[in-house]
């Protein structure tokens, strides 16, 4: 009985902080006229700083993604380190919580990187970022911008990362996000794509469903109409290849711009 009022808790507090509240919004949009906001479809959990520093916690985040998230993080880390950066622009579209960012921030600085610029539309996002970025200080930029409308020029990064963005925007915003992320790319560079994939296993498949149907509906999308491989490859000019983890549960997608 203790252990189930726990893990209600937990569920009620989470849906609260993600859907719940997204729900909340749409009710204020129909009924008292409030004006949707560019930043409408983020989550209080990634806005509200007391609760960014209440959930930012490695093991609640690495159990969030079932224990994999070193693996998914390591994915990406090892190939940038191997990836030539030398005096080139490295660029994070989102922050994410965890420890993705400082280690995403070593291997391409340690690759050569001659700056690591860093993207969110949430203003305490970037100042968590921040917090966690200390030791990097000097050689990071952090800008306050819309994933799906960049301000930055085209071919102006070397490599872009992009983790587990696309499963909470809107349908119509997550073709535009990797359209975005690309056009920035310098030929030759590197898109790095960490995301939910369909499980191969029908147990973990149906359990995986029920999550995203209560917790993160519009993630669904990647598994049919918006999975993000046949979206990159459909751009066309791109070298595109996907990792599965853990049983088809996870995927790291690598989408490499070809230089003409």
């Amino acid at each position: 009985m203790s252990a189930a009022l726990v893990l209600g808790s937990v569920a009620l507090f989470f849906f609260t902080v993600t859907r719940g509240a997204l729900i909340a919004r749409g009710v204020g949009k129909v009924f008292f006229g409030v004006l949707p906001r560019a930043d409408g479809h983020v989550y209080p959990i990634y806005s509200n700083m007391r609760l960014i520093r209440l959930v930012d916690f490695q093991p609640i985040i690495a159990a969030i993604l079932l224990f994999q998230y070193d693996r998914l993080v390591s994915t990406i880390t090892q190939r940038l380190r191997r990836s030539e950066l030398r005096g080139q622009p490295v660029l994070i579209t989102s922050c994410a919580f965890g420890n993705v960012m400082p280690r995403v921030v070593k291997a391409a600085l340690g690759a050569g990187a001659s700056e690591v610029q860093i993207i969110d539309i949430i203003e305490n996002e970037l100042l968590n970022a921040q917090r966690k970025l200390q030791p990097y200080a000097g050689r990071l930029a952090f800008h306050q911008q819309d994933a799906n409308t960049l301000q930055l020029p085209d071919a102006s990064v070397a490599a872009n990362v992009l983790f587990f963005l696309l499963h909470e925007l809107p349908h119509e915003l997550k073709g535009q996000v990797l359209k975005e992320a690309v056009r920035v790319l310098a030929p030759g560079g590197t898109l790095y794509l960490a995301e939910f994939h369909k499980p191969d296993p029908w147990v973990l498949r149906t359990l995986s469903w029920a999550y995203f149907k209560v917790f993160e509906p519009l993630g669904l999308a990647l598994w049919s109409t918006h999975d993000p491989l046949r979206q990159l490859e459909a751009m066309g000019g791109l070298h595109c290849e996907r990792r599965t983890l853990f049983f088809g549960n996870f995927q790291v997608i690598t989408a490499t711009k070809l230089r003409a």
